[in-house]
């Protein structure tokens, strides 16, 4: 997986561009979503007193879905977990997910694969997630979820807080 390997250093590439920051944004959720072969990738940060997370950006999500994850609350769905144990959340196929933790609306996605990382300051607090989904059932390896954890920083420190 020699993209993986440049995943961050291709991102902090895109985001040091001279351009407007949602163009970067966007740029930078593409890559993601092009070296992880995703079917979608969002990246949520969490609001001023931490009781939701609202989307910064999105590939992929259906219009209805993209709607509805516009906000969501700590605790609630995959980013919502995520965002509150501050830990990555991982669904192998999330179209069969008995669990609670996907929201129903999320297998409108028509995602299997999934994995939400939360993102961390230097006091060890979340202030955002980021996610992708794929096509068909897949385990996200460690390297997977580090990259994805690496690109999330990278997405962050250029993102007023």
């Amino acid at each position: 997986m020699k993209e993986l390997n440049n995943l961050p250093t291709a991102l902090e590439e895109i985001m040091a561009k001279d351009s407007q920051l949602d163009e970067r944004i966007r740029e930078g959720l593409e890559l993601i979503y092009k070296v992880f072969n995703a079917k979608n990738c969002t990246l949520h940060s969490l609001d001023e007193d931490g009781s939701f997370l609202s989307l910064v950006g999105q590939i992929g999500l259906p219009e209805k879905i993209a709607e509805i994850a516009k906000i969501i609350p700590v605790g609630k769905g995959m980013a919502g977990v995520c965002a509150e144990k501050k830990e990555p959340v991982t669904m192998c196929n999330l179209q069969t997910d008995d669990s609670g933790v996907a929201r129903p609306s999320a297998k409108d996605t028509e995602v299997e694969g999934a994995v939400v990382v939360p993102l961390l300051n230097d006091n060890e607090e979340v202030i955002a997630t980021l996610g992708v989904g794929k096509s068909g059932e897949h385990d996200y390896s460690e390297e997977e979820i580090d990259s994805l954890n690496e690109c999330g920083q990278i997405l962050m420190s250029y993102i007023p807080q």
